[in-house]
């Protein structure tokens, strides 16, 4: 099939994708396509910017914790009903897993979706090198096609001269030329851009960003570069699983608010495929969770709301009141936190958290957990068994202090820190930890989940009879 797209790529972080990738996203969408985006790698933030621009959900690609037909399959299934997909690229075009080259960068995603690349490139204090550069990225992988180049925060001279000798010399098309946009801000915290939910003037900064695009970049022709995209397979319907008896009918409580907004998209539609139904519910504003087989605890910025969390106190004590039911918990990083017995701000301020983990989480200044990892279990437990490796992902400024090394939940592998050191907290129906898991990409450990989940539903019907 042929499906039209492209992937936005950066020299490096931080010179205009993001800008680009939503400028042309509402720019097309405002032009009456439908859209669809994607992002490479685990961000979770940029996904739910995507669909501020174009009103569709955008879909996390990532080859390296799930394999290149989980991400081949989850690309063709949501862009099969779209005019246009637009993949914004991690990091710079080439930057992957660090021991494995090329694996989980924006060119391996690129080259697996046979996909052409627009690289942006940021020529703020640069002239004739910006030549050279570009011509390092053409020739570093030649099964690449680098069809275009967007010059960002240009002058005169690279709106003519370096354009023309960019073409002329690489013989590569110069398909934008930005000029210096400070009126276009997006503000940033500690993880990364705000979130989507918590931007009030996010449709404003979009709009602009459509605007800058629209003048300064040739849409007509990004539309053509998208539509002479080889064609691929449709890839089949990998990881779409019939349902399970442990899944079906199960209710997953899943928190999601201005506090916990980091879910995989995919890992919760796998849920929902394998016979769960999702019930959202909300940490800040609801008293009481839902009536649910077990709860999903995402992560976010729940240190960022601290305040709201403690007041809540009739939600910490439903929460608190579930555990002790036996309804399976599993929580990730933020989720992680706000389970413990206290949490100390970024300023030393100590609020109270749910507290079945007896530990203290602190906010620190410093980044103290980056990047891919594998988890091994170290123990039996809700989401798995001894031995168990899934693949995740860790991005957080936090310490969790306090716990029993024997209470822990895996032996992490990878990101940032001592190979084989002890992450999170597992004990009886309850799972949580720094790692993100992509359920798609560890279907076991969703399967088990649910098989948890069903256990204990099936346990509370059995004690209703026998009551009644």
């Amino acid at each position: 099939m042929i499906y039209p797209r492209l992937v936005i790529a950066g020299v490096q972080s931080g010179v205009g994708k993001t800008t680009v990738s939503l400028g042309l996203m509402k720019a097309l969408s405002n032009r009456g396509l439908r859209v669809q985006p994607f992002k490479v790698g685990p961000d979770y933030i940029d996904t739910g910017l995507h669909y501020q621009a174009c009103g569709h959900i955008s879909h996390n690609l990532d080859n390296w914790m799930g394999d290149d037909k989980v991400v081949q399959t989850v690309f063709a299934k949501h862009a099969a009903d779209c005019d246009i997909a637009i993949i914004e690229g991690v990091m710079g075009l080439y930057d992957g897993v660090k021991t494995a080259r090329l694996k989980g960068s924006t060119a391996s995603m690129a080259m697996l979706l046979k996909a052409p690349v627009i690289l942006v490139v940021n020529v703020e204090g640069m002239a004739q090198s910006c030549v050279a550069l570009v011509k390092g990225f053409m020739d570093y992988e030649p099964r690449l096609n680098l069809a275009a180049v967007v010059l960002n925060k240009t002058g005169k001279y690279h709106r003519t001269i370096l354009k023309e000798h960019l073409e002329e010399d690489l013989n590569i098309k110069v398909i934008g030329c930005l000029p210096r946009h400070q009126e276009i801000y997006m503000p940033a915290r500690h993880l990364g851009l705000l979130p989507a939910e918590e931007n009030h003037e996010l449709q404003s900064t979009i709009n602009k960003m459509a605007d800058l695009i629209e003048e300064n970049v040739d849409v007509e022709a990004v539309m053509q570069l998208a539509s002479q995209a080889e064609e691929i397979p449709a890839f089949g319907s990998y990881g779409w699983p019939i349902e399970t008896p442990a899944g079906r009918g199960i209710r997953i409580g899943v928190a999601r608010d201005a506090a916990f907004t980091f879910y995989y998209q995919d890992g919760l539609d796998y849920l929902q495929e394998l016979g769960a139904q999702i019930i959202y519910f909300s940490p800040l504003n609801d008293d009481n969770i839902p009536e649910t087989d077990g709860i999903y605890l995402g992560g976010g910025f729940p240190e960022v709301f601290l305040s709201q969390l403690a007041k809540q106190t009739s939600m910490l004590s439903s929460i608190r009141a579930a555990h002790k039911k036996g309804l399976p918990i599993y929580a990730e990083c933020g989720g992680f936190i706000y389970l413990c017995k206290n949490i100390s701000d970024f300023k030393g301020c100590r609020w109270p958290g749910v507290g079945i983990i007896p530990a203290e989480a602190q906010m620190g200044k410093n980044l103290a957990g980056l990047g891919y990892v594998e988890a091994k279990m170290v123990k039996d437990s809700i989401l798995g068994s001894q031995g168990d490796i899934y693949r995740g992902h860790e991005f957080r400024y936090s310490q969790v202090t306090g716990l029993n090394p024997a209470d822990a939940a895996y032996s992490l592998s990878g990101g940032k820190g001592e190979e084989g050191r002890r992450d999170g907290y597992a004990q009886g129906n309850l799972l949580a930890s720094y790692a993100h898991l992509h359920f798609r990409s560890n279907p076991a450990a969703a399967r088990k989940f649910l098989e948890s989940c069903y256990r204990f539903k099936e346990k509370g019907s059995h004690d209703n009879e026998q009551t009644d």
